[in-house]
């Protein structure tokens, strides 16, 4: 099966064996074509892997740290679209990905085929729970900007909810909801920011969000700060407005595209193109199921830079494999934290920071 047939498949339709079969042979060739293009990571493959060969199996391709694009611009092509930032706060070093034009295609479709999955074909009319400011700079986004460009793809009529000074505009979300909200219509914010200066807002205000359909993400550094769980994320949003539907995503501005949605049984999935595998922290072992460890996140869409294998600064633990209560084939895992002293990376965690100094 090929890239393009795996992106035609129905996600999360694959078994693991199958989907192994099918990623393995499609990562091998991706290592050789960044070691072929990337003078750097070739050098940091014969100096960390100087062995390694074609691997056999996912737990042995190459994976380098994610904080390496911290500190050097790795780089797999002469013809750079676009350079994406992630998020940091003043004084950290953000990560630097370079994106060509076809990466920069790849990303967009796999991750319309994971996002349509729970939205369906249509654009629906869509909140951006965030500033329409975020979004000025196309040619160098960071990654929440990056994350509402991406997502504004599936929307149409958008509402941009907040002003610059992070106050909701509360007419304009009644203007909204009178015109489109009897309907599907699509929420979509990081996490932080949606808690703090969406649901804070209109907890107030009674407001019928019953046919919303909300994916978010961001961090829950903050969050868990405030004794806020996904789990009570999810049942004050249901008590209070009545919505229901709501999809909190992994990813990273490593591998934008790359998302793992959340499932109707609350675990993280992921996609027909990409995998994940837990490490112990210490040995870098493969953990089995239900330990948990460091998260590997792998990835059939950088072309443009060798981010196909990363070594996250995230713990996490993969709770089952083919066997969800929720009908999703393959890994199902949930992040548990971050590595103790790892930089603050969720962008609403970033944006939290920013507020409190």
């Amino acid at each position: 099966m090929t890239y393009r047939e795996l992106l035609a498949a129905r996600q999360y339709s694959l078994s693991q064996p199958r989907k192994e079969e099918i990623l393995r042979p499609q990562l091998n060739a991706l290592t050789e074509h960044h070691r072929q293009r990337c003078p750097a990571y070739a050098r940091l493959l014969s100096a960390v892997y100087p062995d390694a060969g074609a691997a056999a199996t996912l737990a042995d391709i190459p994976f380098l740290p994610v904080s390496l694009f911290k500190t050097h611009l790795l780089s797999s092509t002469d013809e750079v679209f676009k350079t994406l930032t992630s998020s940091g706060t003043t004084g950290q070093q953000v990560s630097r990905i370079p994106l060509d034009r076809e990466t920069a295609q790849r990303q967009t479709t796999a991750l319309a085929r994971v996002v349509t999955h729970v939205l369906g074909p249509r654009p629906l009319p869509m909140i951006v729970v965030d500033t329409e400011s975020t979004i000025k700079a196309r040619q160098q986004l960071n990654a929440r900007a990056a994350g509402v460009v991406g997502m504004m793809t599936f929307g149409r009529h958008h509402f941009f909810a907040l002003d610059e000074n992070m106050n909701l505009n509360v007419a304009g979300l009644q203007t909204f909801l009178q015109a489109y909200g009897a309907r599907p219509f699509l929420i979509f914010g990081f996490t932080f920011m949606i808690w703090q200066y969406f649901f804070a807002r209109i907890v107030q205000l009674r407001t019928d969000l019953s046919q919303g359909i909300l994916i978010h993400s961001g961090g829950w550094k903050k969050m868990t700060e405030m004794a806020v769980t996904n789990g009570e994320f999810r049942r004050r949003f249901a008590d209070t407005t009545g919505l229901t539907r709501i999809y909190n995503f992994y990813g990273m501005a490593e591998q934008v595209g790359n998302v793992f949605l959340e499932g109707e049984d609350g675990y993280l999935y992921p996609s027909n193109f990409g995998d994940v595998i837990v490490r112990d922290p210490v040995s870098f072992r493969e953990q089995p199921v239900g330990k948990e460890g460091l998260l590997q996140v792998l990835s059939l869409l950088p072309l443009s830079y060798p981010g196909h294998s990363l070594l996250t600064e995230d713990l996490g633990v993969i709770h089952g494999i083919d066997d969800s209560t929720c009908g999703r084939a393959g890994k199902y895992f949930s992040v548990t934290g971050r590595v103790p002293k790892a930089e603050l990376r969720g962008c609403s965690d970033v944006h939290a920071s920013q507020v409190s100094v």
